[in-house]
């Protein structure tokens, strides 16, 4: 199922109807995939994961431990998609200069998971822009909780229903301008003032030319065997992917509305 790419993914009623992906039949897509950080999220078993699947979705996949591919000017410039796991940290100017670049200039798409993504290079606020959103905390620490599908039409989420998850369920700062995909509502335990508030645990976005995918769901590996979240991953990471051959359309969709 997996060999055909995007398509094989999504219904292709959906994909008619919205944004069917423009990829050459025989391209051969390259992908960079960049794990590392702090190793509580386990980026290792993660790469073990999506490498795999990587390959067998038609890309051609870089695999590095090190954040030094970020600043290689001529690597970035051929990839189709960054896909990202490196929880905290730094990063020097030139690498994060060069992913920036790469989204926002070349098209290249980006996308990720969790810390990995929401939770990298905190003393970087045009990453943090550039991803959507970044952690704050979670409270209560591990838990069982509802994701809640907002989208039933998107090509990402479709023919998904809500499921429940038993890990982290992230407090997040996010963009108001993001296209969310799905939601979660905290309860009052442990901190009764966030009881209630609704959270977005899925989005996507545009940044330039690029686009950018991210859930907060994937705190360790074993989270991917809940059959939703794997496939919501797999999806989002598969559109970020098309950036350079299909149309983005307009993603704002502002929570707030202009008076």
């Amino acid at each position: 199922m997996l060999a055909g790419g995007l398509a094989a993914l999504l219904p292709s009623a959906v994909l008619a109807a919205n944004e069917k992906p423009k990829t050459p039949a025989k391209a051969k897509r390259k992908a960079l995939f960049v794990f590392g950080g702090w190793p509580g999220h386990e980026p290792g078993k993660c790469r073990d994961i999506f490498v795999p699947w990587l390959g067998k979705a038609g890309f051609d996949v870089v695999v590095s431990e090190t954040l030094d591919p970020y600043a290689d000017e001529p690597l970035m410039k051929s990839l189709d998609l960054v896909v990202q796991i490196w929880t905290m940290g730094t990063i020097k100017k030139e690498q994060v200069k060069g992913l920036l670049n790469a989204v926002k200039v070349n098209g290249t798409g980006l996308a990720g998971w969790h810390g990995g993504l929401g939770d990298a290079f905190r003393n970087e606020t045009e990453y943090e822009y550039m991803v959507g959103g970044n952690w704050v905390a979670h409270p209560g620490n591990k838990r069982e909780y509802a994701v809640n599908i907002t989208d039933h039409e998107d090509p990402i989420t479709a023919g998904l229903a809500d499921f429940k998850v038993h890990t982290e369920q992230y407090f997040m700062h996010t963009n108001p301008n993001n296209k969310v995909l799905a939601t979660t509502t905290f309860n009052a335990e442990p901190d009764p003032w966030i009881g209630g508030s609704t959270m977005p645990v899925v989005w996507k976005r545009a940044y330039g030319k690029g686009r950018v995918f991210y859930t907060s769901l994937g705190h360790s590996a074993d989270v991917f065997d809940t059959p939703e979240a794997l496939t919501l991953t797999q999806r989002g990471i598969l559109w970020a992917a098309e950036s350079k051959y299909a149309s983005t359309p307009d993603l704002v969709s502002p929570v707030y509305p202009a008076r």
